[in-house]
C-alpha cells in the first residue's frame, strides 16, 4: 500500500474519532439545552470536516497513484522480459502481465513513446524483438533484411514484411 492511501486512512480515522468524541460530548448530559447541543454538534462538525475531507481526498489520490504504479511495474516487467529474452511472444507477455493483447500492444507503444524500448515488433506473428541499435540503424530490417523506411519519430517500417522497428535515442 502506498503512503498516500495510508495517510488517507489515518486522517479519516482521526477525523471520525474526533467527531464521535465531540458528538458524545455534545449529546451527553453536560449541555442542558437543545440549542446548545446543536451548536456544539455544529462546532464539532466544522472542526472535523476538513480533516475527514482531506483524508478522503488523500485516500482517493492514493488509489490513483496505486493504479499508475501498477502500470509502471507492468512496463518494467515487459521491458525486462524483452531485454533478457530477446524475443517475446505478445500472447505470452499478455498472460504473464495479466493484460489483453490490445493492452499489451498499448504498453509497447507507451514504452516506445518514452523512448525506453529499442527493437521491433512483428504484429502479424505477435512477436516482440529486442534489437541492437547499430543493426537497426544500418537501414535493413532485422527480420527479413529488406530496406526500412522512416515512418515516424523513432519508428522505421520494413516495406517488405511490414515489421515496425522502434529506435530509442
Amino acid at each position: 500500500m502506498n503512503q498516500s492511501k495510508t495517510l488517507g486512512y489515518i486522517l479519516l480515522g482521526i477525523g471520525a474519532a474526533l467527531f464521535l468524541a465531540g458528538a458524545a460530548w455534545a449529546l451527553g448530559g453536560s449541555i442542558e439545552t437543545q440549542g446548545g447541543r446543536i451548536l456544539a454538534l455544529f462546532f464539532v462538525l466544522v472542526l472535523t470536516a476538513p480533516l475527514i475531507g482531506l483524508g478522503a481526498y488523500t485516500l482517493s489520490r492514493g488509489k490513483v497513484e496505486a493504479v499508475e504504479e501498477a502500470h509502471i511495474k507492468r512496463q518494467q516487467r515487459l521491458l525486462s522480459m524483452v531485454m533478457t529474452q530477446g524475443r517475446v511472444e505478445l500472447n505470452n507477455a499478455a498472460i504473464e502481465l495479466g493484460l489483453t493483447r490490445d493492452q499489451t500492444r498499448q504498453l509497447v507503444y507507451d514504452l516506445i513513446g518514452k523512448q525506453l524500448f529499442s527493437g521491433y515488433v512483428d504484429w502479424d506473428s505477435g512477436v516482440l524483438y529486442s534489437a541492437e541499435a547499430s543493426q537497426i540503424k544500418s537501414g535493413t530490417c532485422p527480420k527479413c533484411g529488406g530496406q526500412v523506411e522512416l515512418a515516424g519519430k523513432g519508428l522505421v517500417k520494413c516495406a517488405y514484411c511490414g515489421s515496425e522497428v522502434f529506435l530509442a535515442s
